[in-house]
Order: structure tokens, then sequence, then C-alpha cells
């Protein structure tokens, strides 16, 4: 088959999950299993062997992500249902002060994106914030973008987020160096999107707001856990997987001390010592018993099933990918071009995020065009990884969740949300790849 016609049949495949997303409303788990099955058989794939080739992409998505996603997710619930969503948020807010409260509202950000989904992070948030700015009087949109900011890099750049796993799988990097390159990454991102741009954005404080957001619960400061506890159980996982990437750095791999840590810094590992603690000091500690903190985890399983379902479905479409070779002729292709692998795999993300309005999906769909490019052109696994994670956070199309929860809950108008929402998607995005492109000329 031409290579033409090999990404052809692709396209044609993304534009069918459009058609099936926003005319037909098809749920995502089936139009994208019915995608996988049109371009293996466009592609020419043995027929016998496209069955099993949509498995293999599920059980390896699932065997790697289902477990994390919903440990991260209950690692989430606690924190809300605890306080100590409220006491990070609090405490940081003091001590920067109004002057700087725009620093600790990324901060904050990003700290929520890295330990709960998006979605969960902006309603747990934007009601804080828009208290916040009411009192300071300042315009709430100027604070609701460095914190949509923060969270929205924070939940696309790190594991255990399931963007970003999902990624660490495919490409079989290291977790600690994704935290480490991914730390240069995010503050050149967040400084300009969280920070620079309000300042040059008008009528921000010309914005409606709706009055839909629900106060949440507050929290009497008995009833919280303490700053240090609230800040180090979410970022236990954090801590333990860039430790261990050091210590490997030091040590041979059969070692004892290589072999402990590649133990303790693996994902699920790390994520089950961190809700250990959490449930001790979120749930038992603050007067749960054991049905309480059962029930808090069951809820908060169910509301990442259908994530959790989704994704392993994008992961039938990669595979069919992989197996397909497009990725191979992708590379022929580019063997005779002068554009950075990098900036092809965020091309590819752009489009595809804006195609369907999924990010953990387009990441993992190009994470099987490009996984050829790794060996054939020398380019570094976590930068790949991180252009690609850029380009899966960047502007998105009004059937987008992130946008439609971002429109709908603040209540302002489509044009208002292109300007706010999707300029600081795009800054992020472009920043992030600019950063990973001069990373790429020293490593």
């Amino acid at each position: 088959m031409s290579v033409f016609l090999s990404f052809l049949w692709v396209a044609l495949g993304i534009l069918l999950l459009l058609i099936f997303n926003l005319k037909y409303k098809m749920h995502n788990i089936l139009a994208l299993l019915l995608v996988a099955l049109i371009v293996g058989l466009l592609e020419g794939m043995d027929i016998g062997k496209i069955a099993s080739t949509i498995e293999a992409g599920v059980g390896s998505t699932m065997g790697s992500l289902a477990l994390i996603v919903a440990l991260g997710a209950i690692i989430g619930k606690l924190m809300t249902e605890s306080g100590a969503s409220q006491r990070i948020a609090s405490t940081i807010i003091d001590k920067f002060g109004i002057k700087y409260l725009q620093w600790a509202l990324v901060l904050i950000g990003i700290i929520f994106g890295m330990a709960m989904f998006y979605e969960v992070a902006f309603l747990i948030a934007a009601p804080l914030v828009i208290s916040i700015a009411k009192e300071a009087k300042i315009p709430y949109m100027k604070l609701i973008i460095p914190t949509v900011t923060g969270a929205t890099m924070g939940h696309s750049l790190f594991p255990p987020q399931p963007g970003p796993m999902a990624l660490v799988s495919a490409f079989n990097v290291d977790v600690g160096q994704v935290y480490i390159f991914g730390a240069i990454v995010i503050i050149p991102s967040v400084i300009c999107a969280g920070i620079i741009l309000p300042k040059l954005l008008k009528g921000l404080d010309k914005m409606p707001l709706a009055d839909i957001l629900k106060a949440p619960k507050k929290f009497t400061e008995e009833e919280m856990p303490r700053f240090g506890t609230s800040l180090l159980v979410p970022l236990i996982p954090a801590i333990i997987m860039v430790i261990a990437s050091i210590v490997k750095f030091f040590t041979s791999e059969n070692s004892t001390p290589y072999k402990l840590v590649s133990f303790f810094g693996s994902a699920e590992v790390s994520m089950t010592i961190a809700l250990l603690v959490g449930m001790y000091f979120f749930g038992i500690k603050r007067g749960m018993n054991g049905h309480t903190i059962q029930t808090h985890m069951s809820k908060a399983i169910s509301e990442v099933a259908n994530v959790i379902l989704v994704i392993a479905a994008g992961g039938a479409f990669k595979q069919v990918i992989i197996d397909s070779g497009v990725g191979n002729n992708i590379v022929k292709v580019m063997e005779h071009s002068s554009l950075s692998p990098l900036i092809l795999a965020w091309i590819l993300t752009v489009i595809i995020r804006l195609m369907t309005g999924q990010g953990a999906v387009s990441a993992i769909t190009v994470a099987g065009i490009m996984q050829p490019m790794i060996s054939s052109f020398s380019v570094s696994p976590v930068l790949m990884l991180l252009a690609i994670a850029c380009g899966s956070n960047t502007i998105t199309l009004m059937y987008d969740g992130g946008f439609l929860l971002f429109q709908q809950t603040l209540g302002i108008s489509m044009k208002d949300t292109f300007k706010t929402w999707g300029l600081l998607e795009l800054v992020n995005s472009v920043v992030g790849l600019i950063v990973c492109l001069l990373l790429s000329l020293v490593i």
C-alpha cells in the first residue's frame, strides 16, 4: 500500500470519529472501536488479526492505566472530602498575599491538576477563586486564567494522570524523567499563559459571571488536615518516582538499590503507598470510619469508569495504527524532510485533539504513530512524550468537555471562551513545544 493511501485511511478514520461523535452523538467507546475496525480493514490488515490487535490495544492500555487512574481518583476524592484541598488553597494564598495572588493560583492549579481529574480540580477551585476575587476586588477572570492554566498543564504533563501515563507506557519512559523535564517545560508555559496573558487581554473586567457555581463546603480549622500533610500525600508518587530516577542513574541494574527503587518507584506501588497514607490522614484521622472511606472510594471509581474505558478504546485505535505500519510509513516520509519529529508529533496531536475533543485519546493515537521515530531519528523519548502532552493540551472547540465546562460554569459567551480558555490553552501548548525543541538541542 502506498504511503499516501496509508495516511488517507488514518485521516478518514479520524474524520469518521468526528462524525460519529458530533453528528450521531455516538458514545466515544463505540466510535473508537468502530473506527479501529474500519481503519484496520482499509489499511489491508489480515481480517483474522484485527480483532486480536484491538484486544491487544485495549489490554495493554487498561493494564497500564486502569489501576493508576482509579487510585488517583480515590486520592483526589479523599482530599476533597477531608478538606485537604481547601487547606492547600487557603494556606498558599495566605502565604503569597494579594500581590502575588496569580502566582499562588498557578501553583494551586498545578497541584490540583496533578492530584485529580481536571474537571474535578476546576469545580473545586473555581468557587474558591471567585470568592477570593470578590474579596480582593479583582476581576474574577484574571484569577481564573492562572488557576486553569496550572490545572490543565499539571493534568496533561504529569503522571499519574491518564494521558501522560499512557505516553509513559507507550514510549517506555522513566517516570522520574517526566517529572524532572516536565518541570522545566511547565514553568515558562504557565508564566506566559497564566501570568502574562491576563495582563494583555482586554475586557476581562467586563465579562459576566453566572450564579450557578455551588460554594464548596467550608471546613473549620479543626476539621482540616495540616498543610504539610495535605500537600505531601498527593505528591508522594512524584517524590518517590523522582528519587527512584536519581538512584537508578547512579547505580547498576543488577544492584539491590536499583531493584528496590524500581519496585517502590513504579506508578502502581507509589500510588498505593500514597493511597494508604491518604486513607489514614484524610480518612481515619479525620474521624471517618471504614464504611465512609469505602463509600468515597466506590464513588470515586464509578466517576472515572467511563474515562478508563474511553482511553482503553483509544488504545485499540492506537494499536491498529501501530500494527498496520502507518508509523513506519511516516518514518519513510520524514527521512526526506527537515521537519523535527517533535513538531510533527505536536501538530498531529493538535489536529486530533481539535477533531475529537479528547486530549488523552489524541495523545495515545499519536503515540502509536510516532513510536517508530524514537529509534529511527534518535529522538529523546521523554521529549517526544512532553511534545505530545503539550499538543494534547491545546486550543479546543465547542464540543470539547473542558471548553464546555469552562463556558457553561462561568456563563460567558462562546467568543469570550475562545478569548480566555482558547488562548490560554494555545499559549500553554505552543510555549511547551518551544521549550521541548530547545531541550532537544542539549539532550
